[in-house]
């Protein structure tokens, strides 16, 4: 059967295609009227949920209570447990074996971040991660058997990395934009200072004190509390293409292998060096006291550059008021590269100072800030760089190969450093340290934004 053509027919249709739309819209209107009659004044326009903005910063600094109250009272508890296990007549090269367990437990569980938060979600993972220490830490308050402690020991540590991994990452993620080194500065300043207001804490309570374990239990429990105020978080954001566990692990290491060298750095300068600045000082003629305090120096550098490092960050990458990239920073991207050379830059110049050091000793001071100050502002510059880049468990990989090579550059500083300081003090030790600066700095400086 052939169509028949009218135009009467389509002059009729339209009419009453547009009287339907009019009617349609009108009783649109009708419906929103009755809805503003009968909905009390001023309630109207306030939203039922919580803007993502806001809620989004309020997960930020409750994660970061969590974090800071939950490490305050683990580095509590590490001191406390190795002069328990020294009191139990256990060696020192076994001490330093439980002591050294946790950090071979984050190697372990650091390339399976991204599977377990995409499994469980960030939610369950983190609270996850606020529950077990405070099992593992019941355990060592009530356990008489000290080799129960060192599997408790190993357990904490996996648990403890999945929160360093996913902590970083969250904070990194949900911070605005704009004020992302500002956020990041500010989570790498707290931590910071949990690694000495632990011990600071310890040493006030008395680690002869039986209540000093429960004290750290208080602590760990009170980051649960604030794991508790954590308000719901989005889903993790997760595309097919993207690997988890180790493939995921090996993808970022090729995607941003700048990102990573500015880890180690850090690990090595930061983590790796604090360890034997007490050796170095011995090694000076220092009395134990004046060489346990270069420790301190190297964390009051970390805790007092990471957050300006941050808002330096966050200020550089913005263009000037006409528009334009700034001189030598160039873009957002490569603002951030360049202030990981800055502070490549700082790490040698701190290090071609230790030759001079034997003949004035003071100069360890300056040199042992300047060393954590660098090292800790390179993972936090590279902490934004690979939190602006990536979302979700893309962002979970990379920041798990940031931690990995933190640690490995912070377990391998007291290896060969040590080594070095014990066999050649005045020249094998300042050049192995040049040597890794000087390297680190070449290798960013051959690196594209």
């Amino acid at each position: 059967m052939s169509a028949v053509y009218s135009p009467s027919l389509t002059l009729k249709i339209s009419k009453l295609q547009r009287s339907s739309d009019s009617s349609i819209v009108t009783n649109i209107h009708r419906s929103q009227l009755a809805l503003s009659e009968n909905t009390p004044a001023g309630r109207m326009q306030l939203p039922t949920t919580p803007q993502p903005s806001q809620t989004n910063t309020k997960a930020i600094f409750a994660l970061m209570g969590s974090t800071f109250f939950e490490l305050v009272g683990i580095f509590m508890l590490l001191p406390l447990n190795l002069l328990r296990l020294k009191d139990a007549g256990l060696d020192t090269a076994t001490a330093g074996l439980f002591a050294s367990a946790s950090y071979l437990s984050i190697l372990l569980v650091t390339p399976f971040a991204s599977t377990i938060t995409a499994k469980l979600g960030r939610r369950q993972t983190l609270w996850l991660t606020a529950l077990v220490p405070i099992c593992t830490g019941l355990v060592f308050a009530l356990s008489p058997w000290v080799a129960t402690w060192f599997v408790v020991q190993a357990i904490a540590g996996m648990f403890g990395g999945l929160r360093w991994v996913l902590a970083e990452s969250l904070v990194a993620e949900f911070s605005p934009p704009n004020k992302r080194g500002r956020f990041v500065g500010l989570f790498e300043t707290l931590v910071g200072v949990t690694f000495f207001l632990g011990p600071v804490l310890l040493a006030w309570v008395g680690p002869t004190q039986d209540h000093a374990i429960w004290i750290a239990l208080a602590f760990i429990v009170t980051g649960a509390v604030f794991t508790a105020v954590i308000p719901k978080l989005p889903a993790t954001q997760h595309h097919s293409s993207e690997h988890l566990g180790f493939r995921g692990v090996w993808a970022a290491l090729n995607a941003y292998p700048a990102i990573m060298l500015a880890g180690f750095l850090g690990g090595f300068f930061e983590a790796g060096l604090t360890a034997i600045l007490p050796l170095y000082g011995l090694q000076l003629n220092w009395s134990a006291s004046a060489s346990t305090l270069l420790i301190a120096a190297s964390g009051l550098g970390s805790a007092l550059l990471m957050l300006p490092a941050g808002m330096l960050a966050d200020h550089l990458s913005k263009p000037t008021a006409n528009g334009k990239t700034r001189p030598f920073w160039g873009n957002a991207a490569t603002t951030r590269l360049q202030l990981m050379r800055v502070s490549a830059w700082v790490t040698l110049a701190a290090t071609m100072l230790v030759p001079f050091v034997n003949d004035f000793n003071a100069l360890a001071w300056p040199v042992a800030f300047l060393w954590g100050s660098a090292g800790g502002v390179l993972y936090t510059f590279a902490m934004i760089d690979i939190g602006t880049r990536e979302r979700g468990t893309a962002l979970v990989s990379g920041t798990a190969v940031l931690v990995l090579a933190y640690t490995v550059g912070g377990m391998s500083a007291p290896a060969v450093g040590a080594y070095a300081l014990q066999n050649s003090p005045l020249l094998g030790f300042p050049l192995l340290l040049a040597t890794v600066a000087a390297l680190g700095l070449w290798m960013l400086s051959r690196r594209q934004a």
